[in-house]
């Protein structure tokens, strides 16, 4: 329902002017905008619409006021127009002219023309304002278009989209922090509020009924549903009660990785070390010798202590070394990183079980160099981890699909380049002292800047920096540091920091952080990171320069900073690198180079920006500050800033050059602005107010009295223009708000169970569509105007984007709200929020924010910042800062580490400051939003110009009120005192007044029930603004001490409830309801309040008008006035019933033991006191069990009281000491509601048959689902069928595959059936996941079937849930049906809980309950010390109902008054009983030694009992396999808590606890779930799954059955048992040791058993026989867990027959086998050496062989000397003996770590042999060649021959049936041999044939064989041909090899040349003679 007005014009105006408008209904205003220089006709066309919930009567009046505006003075009123709303109920459209009628009721000649409509049906219908009658022309638009600066026409209503609805917050919830509104638009502004009248519930039930012929009530929806209407604020914006800064604090936190192992390494034959890196500590493996594929499992933990910003960028660096040894460092092999933070924000904080990719940053062209699995976990305190379980992986690992990355990130990761571009910094603070620039200039005579600044950047484990710039404010760099790393990172943020450089040491100056998620987006539309150019600010400590600055920690980034320090213009890009590309660099040191420069005018046209500031209050000022004159100081960068700001004279920047078609904008708006001058800028900046001594408020705050006059302070800066920026910001957080509010609303209405928490959901939803469809339309119009960097187009894009999915996902949604899918479609709503606050904080700056400083004797002492994009004007509404022209109350903090802990709690001061930041061209506004009703006061400087800002402000109007606060109670407050409880009172402030409360003793939920009166107080302002907007009230909440000092315990606020002196005093507004409100110490919530507060003006009559007091003054109380009647709750009687069980674990209280305690019980002043117990130690239990009191309690269950809890100690001489205190804050799940006797549960007629069936061999378990109480459910379950079909089958040998074997009952233990429910657990848990998501898809599809969708939904999502539920206790060993091909033998099986089994059966608190008992302060911290608080426990029970009962309870057979509504419970005398532990196994134990490993053992102590199971330590394990159990004697009550503790044995000193876990026995052993002794699947008298319980099925069910006085158990006929109108049937035989048949009932009654819970009305789950995993926890590191411990416990009371003997668990011994291996023979194996002579290819080949993880037995072959060919024979035998455990498929080999090792250390590796050929050197190394590893488990069947053994085998590229030797136990076959050539692919080096035989130790013993070619059963020798022997062995035949084969033609070729030379030389040598001969003649 809604009323539109439409105003269209006002003519026949007098004179020239603005004109402003009023319109008002039902006491609700809007103002129009003003419309400027008007002469006689004002155009307004404007709409205005009040959502209405209660139907217009025809007598109510519209009213429409036309005023002349005025800035300055108030508005002047032209007349009045009043209407009968009568015509427009009946006709429901309306169109009127008239005239007005002045102050007189005369009539003037103005006219007025407006619409009125009245729309009475549809919820929030949606108009288009294209409704009404004549649509008007838009003039807006023209009229605006002159506004300068690109921005365009705000959201005018005849622009606005048709269908938007935009809604108010109507009302007030219970339980909200703080009730101040939202922003309302701007005065110039369409006002488009339409606030709801008042919304009953009871409309909502009348709208209901209405609807149900019309609209479907699913899918009504609301803008909001609470009870009352307070106004919502225009002028005032919301304060921030969280008040200490939590960012700085340090915490713990703890990193855990695991190394299970590494594949594919690169390199051959490596030994690998892993090393692991977190931050600056390294921790490495052990060394793996000549392995690929090393295996590690080894754990590392590293424990810090600092702040969260500080942990997650530290960077987490996996690397794995080659050959690192105590000389050598090793050779890297490659490394991976990624920060903590990337860990830390994964689900449960961690990666399971993944794959870490290594590569190389040395060389970046190279590719990946091999695989690391790890397990990373980041723990801060108070986190629980889910660990996935730890059980035997054997499945062969998905590698690619399991990598170590976050998701979304791609697997193949490319090398990129960082450039970070320094430009210029200025600002900058100096940063040395002035004494030495003093001394300099004396002697040098120049002037030189204190700071030598220096750019650092950080990121990804590297830095690198720029150069210095010597003594320079305004340095300038133009530099880039480059990093180079994979993209995208796995490091989010990169730390840029400009540091002064000085010869002692360099300091911070100022830190940004760059997150990378912000400046990048990885959608398939997205861009790579980029920023800039741009300027970003810096914040730190203050800018005056000390040696030891103390906020240094502020300059490093940590904390929030308190002052500006500097900006700094840089930016970034991201190139991705082509590795292929030769010419690249392939280092990844950070390199720096000189970068381009860039204009000044690429990050913005510099504005001249102007900020206004009133302080119109500051009160709540501490008293160490109110002896010396006040000042506040704004500053807004280094404007403003006078102290410390800059170290030159300011120097007014020079106007910015006008370009051209700037001119006439330029000029227009000095028009406009009232003709303001600006030569030159001779506006002076006035920053701070003038110096005020503070007044007295009372004993702890001062006020500073501004009274009428409030201070101004005005400031111009000049900043680049980039208000684009924060506008589109703001825009999202102005969504973002409303979301928040809204799902607020909504969590408040489901807590406090109101009605229809849906359809307020659904407005929501509308809401956000809206409001994301607006941005759009916002942000698209200015896409080109302003000068923008890439980051911000693309961010506009991927905005754009975002919000219009985010729109339309919301739209979806909105459809899918139904009432049971509140909360989880509130999750997603969550969901937006994130993304919508992440969206709208912008990475790049632009105007720094603004900081608030107190001031007091020149020294700064608190400060207030506030983020300047909240201050920012825009025209357009949505756009607009969402504290701009509003009254903000900021609270002043002190600066820094001052702040952390209780000193951070107190105010510093209390600001009501009014600010407003735009261009100084847009300032004609600035006061806009000021409180009406006051003048300005000048500058005399500036006196004759209306331009000028004012410096103060003169209120003319004050009104006169009364504050009525109804303190009615506190609830949940911190222990303030030693006792753990506090002497709470309240302190109330209001403007400059406070008044407390009475102290109330020793409480921590006070019941003041107090009505504090202010009088006199004087409010500054127009009175219906008061209304709308009165300011906050705050209350502060003390505790009084004995000394008269007090200490805070925290604030809240809160806003009156206002009632102007013309209102009456009556519903709907009035008397006001008591609401929550959350108190706050710190971050923490402190507690509520539930209180009342209103604000009555006094009106010209004096007090006499208001609502009398007219309470009974409390005389007893001295003069203190109750809550009056109608404020205060309507009370009922009640009776609570207590159930005193015993009190444990008191501790001594001032040294004494507490010996005769007693219970107090109080609720709301009455109570009850349980019986004395006489001696604690011997009995701590009451001997009076019940005991009841009557009370009167509030009807509304909301508002109930807490109740009480406390012990005293009752000492001699009649004295009381208080030992502890617990409160039960709510009563609600103590309430009694009787049964609805109606309900199916108590149908019981009809029978309901369950049953046990044969069972289908391949399908495991096929359940039909039970649905009701009546229909039928079967079961089938059986054991014996199963293995008769199995038999059958095998006769018949149909089976290919080989079958395994059925399992030997002989061969299996309790772990066969350990390992199987793990498995099945597993498998469970998968499924459930899948489940999951099958759900939500079923939903959405029924969704979309209407109504008959949603009944098959519920009963699909009921099956789901019974199918579950069988599930868990299905017999079978894992759904077969879903798996058929995993076929697994029938084993019985036991439940495995991942946690304890308390979170899994709610405590066992089903009728026993346990609280805490809490003594001394609550600490510092948020909540983690309560434990060290808590001195005991009180166990019992509580019961509310009111008072008549419904008789037919106290009619019940067998009810004893006495116990009330305890009936049947059991006697607490103290009982004996035997206590029997089993403990299974420890995992990811917490290193205790300094070799990172632990020597663990199991301590258990019960009562006086302790047992130390000291000399079974297990050597170096951190996941032992304790398997033992342990017999205690225990009686319960005095010995119940049992702690099982693993401790670190160490030789010498004192054995160190690692941690321990807590079991309360009591709770386990009386509770209905039966945990005494868990209950089998299945029942038998021998064998590894007997019975354990001394009871059989039979003799339990007969007694639950009497317990709960159910009819039954009847047995008969065999095999079937009725209980209640339940049947269950099963097998009625079982077999005995001798395989003898007998009949037994057994079956059928454990059949029940399980199925307990079924019964009608007392049916529970009972426990079934299970293993736990608890978490150990040490309370050194409190709340970190240390490890976890599987176990179980089973207890056995001793007045019942006696159990057998306990279960051994003992862990499997390994069998001793051992692997024969024959090398038979090799092929192609590839050639490596050259001949020495011939330089023939040929190799000398060696086989090597070993098990993995046993290289010191390696053994080697002979060697095979020459091969040509690549053929090597052998005919070599190694022999492995080895201990194998089957059931996990390990090798377990004992070693000594080294020589000084004291004992073995056992180690469990998997069965891997590894086979290497190698070829033999005699002088060098010898060169590796190839090799192959096998899983003796599951690896590829040989080839027959040997070309048909191919690469692929190994690579598992193709298909190849994979053998188990400990099946086959003999293979022989050729299988390849593989190495990494260069480019680390893999490539075929030889094959081998092999044989593997395999034997168990007794086996080899009978049949001995010879080691190589030993006796017995030597092998032949090898027929090796005759090169391989050689040359030197046997000279002439290899000289004869070679003349004969390969030389001869050679030899010939040279003998005949040789013979050529000589015939040569004879003849050059005989020439002469013959010449001399033949000359001579002779």
């Amino acid at each position: 329902m809604a009323l539109l007005v439409h105003l269209k014009t006002v003519s026949e105006l007098r004179g020239r002017g603005d004109r402003i408008a009023k319109v008002t209904f039902r006491g609700q205003s809007f103002y129009s905008r003003v419309l400027e220089n008007c002469e006689d006709v004002a155009d307004f066309a404007e709409t205005f619409r009040w959502q209405v919930a209660s139907g217009i009567d025809s007598n109510e009046m519209l009213e429409i006021q036309i005023f002349n505006y005025s800035k300055v003075f108030s508005n002047k009123l032209i007349g009045t127009f009043r209407m009968v709303l009568q015509k427009v109920v009946e006709e429901k459209h309306v169109e009127v002219t008239d005239m007005l009628i002045d102050d007189n009721n005369a009539i003037i000649q103005t006219s007025l023309c407006v619409e009125v409509r009245y729309q009475p049906t549809g919820m929030v219908g949606s108009w288009a304002d294209e409704d009404f009658l004549g649509d008007e022309p838009l003039h807006e638009e023209e009229k605006d278009s002159q506004e300068t600066d690109g921005l365009l026409p705000g959201s005018r209503s005849s622009s606005r989209p048709p269908g938007e609805k935009s809604f108010r917050r109507a009302g007030r919830s219970v339980f909200s922090a703080m009730k101040l509104g939202k922003n309302r638009p701007h005065k110039e502004e369409t006002q488009r509020q339409d606030e709801p009248a008042v919304l009953e519930m009871e409309d909502f039930d009348r709208l209901a009924i209405r609807l149900r012929d019309g609209l479907d009530p699913d899918s009504v929806s609301l803008a909001s549903v609470t009870a009352l209407t307070t106004n919502v604020s225009n002028k005032r914006s919301k304060p921030d009660i969280k008040m200490e800064p939590s960012a700085g604090r340090p915490m713990d936190y703890q990193v855990s990785v695991t190394v299970i192992e590494a594949r594919q390494l690169v390199g051959l034959n490596v030994d690998p070390v892993v090393c692991v890196e977190v931050g600056d500590d390294k921790k490495y493996t052990s060394m793996k010798e000549s392995t690929n594929c090393p295996y590690y499992n080894e754990y590392f933990v590293f424990d810090f202590h600092v702040s969260p910003d500080v942990m997650f960028d530290k960077i987490i660096k996996i690397s794995v070394i080659h050959s690192k040894n105590l000389l050598r460092s090793g050779t890297l092999v490659g490394s991976f990183k990624m920060d903590v933070g990337t860990v830390y924000s994964q689900p449960e904080h961690q990666f399971h079980h993944k794959w870490a990719i290594l590569s190389d940053p040395d060389d970046i062209s190279a590719g990946l160099k091999g695989y690391v699995k790890c397990d990373v976990a980041v723990v801060g305190k108070g986190d629980n981890i889910k660990m996935p379980h730890k059980a035997n992986e054997t499945e062969e690992e998905d590698i690619e699909g399991n990598l170590l990355l976050p998701d979304g990130v791609p697997a193949e990761r490319q090398w990129a380049r960082f450039y970070v571009k320094i430009y210029r910094a200025e600002g900058l603070p100096r940063m040395n002292t002035s004494l030495m620039a003093n001394m300099k200039k004396a002697f040098i005579g120049e002037n030189k800047d204190l700071v030598d600044p220096y750019v650092q950047v950080f990121f990804a484990g590297q830095k690198g920096k720029t150069s210095v710039q010597k003594s320079s404010y305004e340095p300038l760099w133009n530099e880039q540091v480059v990093f180079t790393d994979l993209f995208p990172p796995l490091c989010k943020r990169m730390k840029v920091q400009i540091r002064d450089s000085d010869k002692v040491n360099d300091v911070a100056i100022g830190t940004h952080f760059i997150d990378l998620r912000k400046i990048s987006n990885d959608g398939d539309k997205g861009f790579l990171p980029t920023l800039g150019p741009t300027w970003v600010n810096m914040y730190g400590s203050t800018r005056n320069y000390t040696l030891l600055d103390e906020h240094q920690d502020l300059n490093e980034g940590l904390g929030e900073g308190v002052s500006f320090r500097a900006r700094l213009m840089l930016g970034l890009a991201v190139e991705i690198l082509d590795t292929s590309n030769p010419e690249l660099t392939s280092s990844t040191e950070v390199q720096v180079e000189q970068a381009t420069p860039v204009s000044e005018s690429c990050v913005g046209k510099m504005e001249e920006f102007f900020l206004f500031g009133a302080l119109l209050e500051a009160s709540m000022i501490d008293r160490k500050n109110g002896d010396k004159p006040i000042t506040f100081e704004v500053t807004i960068g280094n404007y403003g800033n006078e102290v410390d700001g800059l170290s030159r004279p300011q120097r007014p920047r020079p106007r910015p050059q006008k370009e051209p078609g700037d001119e006439e904008e330029v000029d227009l708006i000095q028009k406009l602005s009232d003709d303001e001058t600006d030569e030159g800028g001779d506006l002076a900046s006035v920053s701070s107010s003038p110096p005020m001594r503070p007044q007295i408020t009372d004993r702890n705050y001062f006020h500073l009295p501004y009274l009428e006059r409030k201070p101004c302070i005005y400031i111009k800066s000049w900043w680049p223009d980039q208000r684009r920026r924060l506008y589109n910001a703001n825009i999202m957080d102005h969504i973002a708000d409303k979301l928040e509010e809204g799902l607020n609303d909504v969590q408040e209405m489901i807590k406090t169970e109101k009605s229809y928490p849906e359809r307020r959901l659904r407005g929501v939803l509308e809401e956000l569509s809206c409001g994301c469809y607006r941005f759009l339309s916002l942000a698209d119009k200015d896409q080109g105007h302003w000068s923008c960097t890439r980051l911000d187009r693309e961010r506009l894009k991927s905005c754009m984007r975002e919000l219009e999915s985010m729109g339309q996902q919301a739209k979806t949604l909105r459809a899918q709200v139904k009432r049971h899918t509140v909360r989880d479609k509130l999750r997603l709503c969550q969901n937006f929020l994130h993304k919508l606050r992440f969206l709208a904080d912008e990475p790049q700056h632009s105007i720094p924010d603004v900081f608030i400083w107190m001031m007091s004797n020149n020294k700064r002492i608190a400060y207030a910042r506030v983020p300047s994009k909240d201050l920012l004007f825009s025209i357009v509404e949505e756009e607009l800062g969402k504290d701009c022209a509003k009254v903000k109350t900021l609270f002043l903090k002190l600066p820094g580490k001052r702040g952390f802990g209780s000193a951070g709690w107190t105010v510093q001061a209390k600001l009501e400051l009014y600010l407003w930041l735009g261009l100084s061209k847009q300032r004609k506004d600035f006061l806009c939003g000021l409180p009406c009703g006051f003048e300005e006061v000048k500058a005399a400087q500036g006196s004759g110009l209306l331009a000028f800002p004012p410096t103060s402000l003169v209120y003319t109007k004050k009104q006169a009120f009364q504050l009525r606060a109804h303190m009615y109670q506190a609830r949940s407050l911190f222990a303030g005192d030693s006792s753990g409880l506090s002497d709470p009172f309240a302190r109330v402030f209001f403007i400059n007044q406070s008044q407390c409360t009475e102290v109330l003793n020793e409480t921590l939920c006070p019941t003041w029930d107090q009505m504090l009166v202010f009088d006199n107080l004087e409010l500054y302002g127009e009175a219906h603004e008061l209304r709308d907007d009165p300011p906050i009230i705050v209350i502060e909440i003390y505790d009084q001490d004995s000394m008269g000092k007090t200490d805070f315990i925290g604030r809240t606020f809160a806003k009156p409830l206002v009632k102007m002196a013309d209102e009456a005093y009556g519903p709907p507004r009035f008397p006001p309801q008591l609401e929550y409100y959350q108190i706050y110490r710190g971050n923490a919530t402190a507690g509520d309040l539930l209180a009342a507060f209103e604000l009555l003006q006094i009106g010209p009559a004096g007090k006499a008008d208001l609502p009398p007091i007219n309470g009974p003054v409390d005389t007893d109380r001295g003069p203190i006035m109750p809550v009056p009647m109608g404020i205060r709750p309507v009370l009922s009687k009640y009776r609570i019933e207590v159930l005193f069980w015993g009190l444990r674990d008191l501790k001594r209280v001032n040294l004494a033991q507490v010996d005769r305690p007693r219970v107090d019980i109080e609720c709301a002043g009455k109570g009850v006191q349980s019986s004395l117990i006489h001696n604690y130690k011997k009995n701590p239990n009451f001997n009076t069990l019940v005991k009841c009191f009557e009370v009167y309690l509030p009807e509304n269950e909301l508002l109930h009281p807490p109740l009480n809890i406390r012990v005293v100690d009752c000492r001699a001489f009649g004295r009381y000491t208080l030992v502890g205190s617990h409160t039960v804050s709510s009563l609600r799940r103590f309430i009694y509601r009787p049964p609805d006797r109606s309900a199916p549960t108590w149908n019981t007629s009809g029978e309901v048959v369950v049953n046990m069936e044969p069972e289908v061999p391949v399908k495991k378990l096929e359940t039909m689902v039970k649905l009701d109480a009546t229909s039928d459910a079967v079961i089938k379950v059986d054991v014996a069928e199963e293995e008769k079909e199995r038999k059958k089958k095998k006769k018949k040998g149909s089976s290919e595959e080989p079958e395994e074997e059925e399992p030997d009952e002989s061969m299996l233990d309790w772990w066969s059936k350990y390992f199987a429910s793990i498995d099945t657990m597993k498998e469970q848990l998968r499924q459930q996941e899948a489940s999951g998501i099958d759900l939500e898809e079923k939903e959405e599809m029924d969704n979309t079937e209407g109504l008959k969708g949603l009944m098959k939904g519920k009963e699909k999502a009921r099956a789901a849930k019974e199918e579950k539920k069988k599930r868990t206790q299905s017999p079978g060993p894992g759904q077969g049906s879903e798996a058929p091909e995993k076929k697994k033998s029938k084993i019985d099986e036991l439940k495995v809980y991942p946690k304890e089994l308390e979170s899994e059966f709610d405590g066992f608190e089903d009728w026993l309950h346990t609280f805490n008992l809490l003594r001394g302060k609550t600490g510092d911290d948020d909540g983690a010390t309560e434990e060290d608080r808590i001195v005991g426990r009180f166990k019992g029970s509580l019961c509310v109902y009111k008072v008549p009962l419904p008789e037919d309870v106290s009619r019940e057979a067998g009810y004893d008054p006495i116990y009330g509504m305890f009936q049947g419970i059991p006697s607490n005398d103290p009982i004996n009983v035997l206590v029997r532990v089993y403990v299974v196994r420890a995992t990811d134990l917490h290193p205790a030694d300094i070799n990172g490993k632990a020597d663990p053992y199991i301590a258990i102590r019960l009562g006086k009992t302790d047992i130390r199971d000291k000399e079974n330590y297990i050597s170096k394990q951190l996941n032992p396999i304790f398997g033992k159990s342990f017999d205690i004697e225990a009686s319960f009550p005095m010995e119940s808590m049992l702690t099982v503790a693993v401790y670190d044995w160490d030789l010498v000193g004192t054995d160190d606890l690692i941690g321990e876990t807590k079991i309360d026995l009591e709770n386990r052993f009386y509770s209905k779930h039966r945990a005494t002794c868990g209950i089998a699947q299945t029942y038998s008298t021998h064998g590894y799954n007997i019975w354990r319980d001394p009871m059989k099925p039979s003799q339990i069910l007969t007694r639950l059955c009497k317990e709960g006085k159910v009819d039954g158990p009847h047995f008969g006929p065999p095999g079937r048992v009725k209980v209640s109108n339940r049947v269950f049937t099963g097998p009625s035989e079982i077999e005995d040791e001798n395989g003898q048949r007998k009949s037994t009932e057994e079956h059928v009654a454990l059949l029940a058993l399980r199925y307990w819970e079924d019964i009608p009305n007392v049916g529970c789950r009972l426990v079934p026989e299970h293993v736990e995993t608890r978490p150990l926890l040490n309370p050194d590191k409190p709340g970190i867990e240390q490890g976890r411990l599987e176990l179980w416990v089973d207890m056995f009371p001793m007045d019942m027959p006696a159990p057998g003997t306990p279960l051994d668990i003992s862990p499997r011994k390994p069998k001793k086998y051992e692997l024969r291996v024959i090398v038979w023979n090799t092929d192609e194996v590839v050639l490596e050496d050259d001949d020495f002579f011939t330089g023939e290819k040929s190799s000398d080949i060696f086989v090597r062989g070993w098990l993995k993880g046993q290289q010191e037995d390696k053994q080697d072959t002979d060697v095979h000397y020459h091969s040509l060919t690549g053929e090597g024979n052998f005919n070599w035998r190694y022999l492995f003996p080895f201990d194998y455990l089957a059931a996990e498929e390990k090798i377990v080999i004992s070693k000594k770590e080294s020589m000084f090792s004291w004992d073995e250390t056992e180690y469990k590796i998997p069965a891997r042999l590894t086979l290497q050929i190698w070829d033999a050197d005699h002088f060098s190394a010898d060169d590796f060649l190839g090799a192959i590893e096998l899983d003796l488990n599951r690896f590829p069947r040989g080839a027959k021959t040997a070309k048909q053994c191919s690469m692929e085998m190994a690579t598992g590229e193709v298909d190849v049936p994979l053998a188990s030797i400990f099946k086959q136990k003999r293979i022989k076959g050729w299988w390849p041999l593989l190495a990494r050539n260069e480019n680390d692919e893999f490539e075929l080096t030889g094959k081998v044939e092999a044989e593997l035989h395999l034997l168990t130790a007794e086996e080899a013993e009978k049949n001995p064989v010879g080691l190589a070619r030993n006796e017995p059963d030597p092998l032949e020798k090898p027929n090796r041909p005759d090169t391989a022997f050689v040359w030197f062995l046997n000279p002439l035949k290899s000289i004869k090899y070679l003349i004969c084969t390969r030389y001869k033609w050679l030899i010939i070729k040279i003998v005949l040349a040789l013979l050529g030379l000589l015939m040569l030389g004879l003849f050059l040598y005989s020439l002469p003679g013959y010449m001399v001969k033949k000359l001579l003649g002779a």
